[in-house]
């Protein structure tokens, strides 16, 4: 096997817990619409939300005018700033690395493998995310599916990955949290597969031997372990 130069990184539930986030920003939100006069219960407003948001996509503008609409309200520009103010607010709050992704990324970097990110999004969005949790600047290469229109599991984005970064696909490995994105499609491009065990992923079961990974982690420092175990690293770690 060839020595790993580089190690790529998935950012929702890998670098950070995007799933407690969108849980919280969803919950808050609505809390403070119904404390602006939306009168429904909390829970049927988050049902009512997911529902909406499956509909329209996770990047569509007006799911709380739609939530008004569900409920049989008039447009309400109050109600709905107090879901925005609310969602934001919280979003903030909870958009933090986990504890071990700046120590995780520090030991990597100062053995000397590249790092970069292969993520499914949009490029602002994703690059957001990056510069609010602090760590825009760890990586060599950063390939977001908007830009290059090609999504996760599609090898290409996998491929490309690499080229950018200067690597051989064999030659990296690729960390993320979904077997049916991140591990199929990083196994199909050659890369050395390492699932990461967090978020509403976190009970996918492999539907074949293509999405099965290599490594299964719960915490991104096993990563340090892994490689030096198995002599996956270069010499010297």
């Amino acid at each position: 096997m060839n020595k790993i130069k580089a190690v790529f990184f998935d950012i929702d539930d890998t670098l950070y817990d995007s799933t407690l986030q969108t849980e919280m920003v969803r919950r808050n939100a609505i809390k403070a619409m119904i404390e602006a006069g939306l009168d429904i219960g909390e829970e049927d407003g988050l049902e009512a939300l997911k529902d909406i948001v499956k509909e329209f996509g996770s990047n569509y503008q007006y799911h709380f005018d739609e939530l008004l609409k569900k409920f049989g309200y008039d447009e309400n520009p109050r109600i709905i700033a107090a879901g925005i103010v609310a969602y934001h607010t919280t979003k903030l709050a909870y958009l933090v690395p986990f504890a071990d992704t700046i120590p995780t990324l520090l030991a990597l970097r100062d053995k000397g493998y590249k790092l970069g990110i292969i993520t499914d999004g949009v490029a602002v969005k994703q690059w957001e995310k990056l510069i609010r949790l602090g760590l825009q600047h760890f990586f060599h290469a950063v390939v977001i599916s908007e830009e290059i229109k090609k999504e996760k599991p599609d090898i290409e984005i996998f491929r490309l990955a690499a080229e950018r970064i200067g690597c051989k696909p064999e030659e990296t490995a690729m960390v993320g949290d979904r077997l049916d994105k991140d591990i199929l499609g990083a196994n199909r491009a050659g890369m050395v597969t390492i699932q990461i065990v967090k978020g509403k992923y976190r009970g996918q079961m492999p539907k074949d031997k293509d999405e099965e990974p290599n490594y299964v982690i719960s915490s991104l420092k096993e990563i340090l372990r892994i490689f030096r175990s198995d002599n996956l690293a270069k010499s010297g770690f």
